[in-house]
């Protein structure tokens, strides 16, 4: 496997959430910039050395209201 994907969204709560596309695989942060480090560390808690994917994409994914 060479690709893992997480979709990311922004949580009620404040920070992101991601969830992998497949895999069973869900974690979150606090802020943007600690999001590259949490996904490595649940990629590498989920999968055996001779399985880890060798590249992580993020689809961040935003919802917006606007009126009309």
């Amino acid at each position: 496997m060479n690709e893992i994907i997480f979709t990311v969204t922004e949580s009620l709560d404040g920070g992101f959430e991601a969830q992998a596309v497949g895999y069973s695989i869900f974690t979150q942060c606090d802020n943007y910039s600690q999001l590259p480090d949490t996904l490595r560390d649940a990629v590498k808690c989920h999968f055996d050395t001779q399985q880890m994917p060798s590249t992580i994409r993020i689809h961040l994914v935003k919802d917006e209201i606007i009126a009309v």
